[in-house]
């Protein structure tokens, strides 16, 4: 049986950083069997475990320089400089997986969604909020 792992981080006071937590909330209202959400403010070295018991992983994340609404592409994992670091890109992450489990990540997705306003206490903007609409839809359309 495939298992998905929905994967939504952000800081949800950051006005548009907030779309990856605000994507996994949508998400969760699913309540799809084979569907798990998780959302934290960043990828860490811990976050490994949380992908072992799937076979697919979309990783969610606001982005100020992607096309409008949104872009969806696959990942490889990565030796990049975050490895190092005590956040990790999603490359990355899928890197650390292949080294700790000595096999390869489950496949994985990035689901980058354009954002605008970033500050410290905004709220979502209006045309990020359209762009999550949008997200959402595609993604539970292409995941029945």
């Amino acid at each position: 049986m495939k298992k998905l792992l929905i994967f939504g981080y952000g800081n949800p006071g950051r006005g548009d950083d907030a779309i990856g937590p605000l994507f996994v909330e949508h998400i969760s209202r699913w309540n799809h069997e084979d569907v798990s959400c998780l959302s934290d403010m960043q990828l860490l070295v811990e976050h490994v475990a949380d992908l072992h018991a799937h076979n697919e992983t979309i990783v969610v994340d606001a982005d100020m320089a992607c096309t409008e609404p949104f872009e969806f592409l696959p990942i490889a994992p990565l030796k990049d400089e975050s490895c190092t670091s005590h956040t990790l890109t999603p490359a990355g992450l899928l890197y650390v997986y292949q080294q700790a489990y000595q096999c390869d990540p489950p496949t994985a997705f990035l689901l980058r969604i354009r954002g605008y306003s970033f500050g410290l206490g905004d709220a979502l903007s209006e045309k990020a909020a359209c762009n999550l609409s949008a997200a959402v839809q595609f993604i539970t359309q292409s995941y029945p």
